[in-house]
């Protein structure tokens, strides 16, 4: 397999032929910060938190779909970078209902965990205050969708580890909403086998194990890591 050679922040960098700058960044210990992406799944580029500056490209690229070039020169966090992801997680904040003190996942949160790390102590934007539904017709699990971030994590997880595509998306813009089975109650869903994949995949509190209260929902993501590895191996 073909080697190439690239820099990343001024280091120089060797990954393989056909893997992304995230994956190659990764592998040499630069972090790029991210929310759709989750190892095992395809990439879909839906966060762009993970944009880089490539020398050459006046646009910024996703680290997550963009392969590795021999001599690429890469650079994931300047001023310009760093204001984008602000930006991000400012609008992610104001385009629904996130309201961390109150919410399941209070302190394992990835949406929040980025906010503090990009130094987001308040919204520039207008709040929409969107009107947005709670499922909990599920025996097991609900969704809140006031804390969807429609990174796609459950759509993927539910198609492409488990098999059963209970999850989709419906709508367009700020409109858009994950739903189940065509858009039936989570409850009423026959495709569902209540694995708890989603729950997992999920990085904020929007699917969550009901009779959790604030704080007491984290993740084992090894659990799905695990699943992902014995599904590569199998015959």
């Amino acid at each position: 397999m073909t080697v190439k050679t690239l820099s990343i922040n001024g280091q120089l960098v060797s990954a393989r032929e056909g893997e992304t700058i995230l994956e190659a960044a990764y592998e040499s210990g630069i972090s790029i910060p991210t929310l759709c992406h989750l190892e095992g799944l395809s990439e879909v580029g839906a966060c762009r938190l993970c944009l880089v500056e490539v020398a050459g490209s006046n646009k910024l690229l996703p680290a997550c779909i963009t392969q590795v070039a021999e001599g690429l020169q890469v650079q994931t966090d300047t001023e310009r970078l760093r204001d984008y992801r602000r930006m991000i997680i400012e609008l992610l904040f104001a385009e629904r209902n996130h309201v961390c003190s109150v919410c399941v996942a209070n302190g394992h949160c990835e949406l929040q965990d980025l906010a503090i790390a990009v130094g987001m102590d308040h919204v520039r934007f207008d709040y929409v205050f969107p009107n947005c539904a709670v499922d909990i017709t599920h025996d097991r699990f609900g969704i809140d969708h006031n804390r969807c971030i429609l990174c796609t994590r459950c759509i993927r997880v539910c198609d492409e580890i488990e098999g059963a595509h209970t999850w989709d998306v419906a709508g367009r813009g700020h409109n858009a909403r994950v739903i189940t089975d065509l858009s039936q109650p989570w409850g009423s869903a026959e495709t569902c086998t209540s694995c708890g994949k989603c729950v997992l995949a999920c990085p904020t509190g929007a699917i969550f194990r009901q009779g959790v209260t604030v704080g007491e929902m984290e993740r084992d993501r090894s659990r799905l890591i695990y699943l992902i590895a014995a599904r590569e191996k199998r015959p």
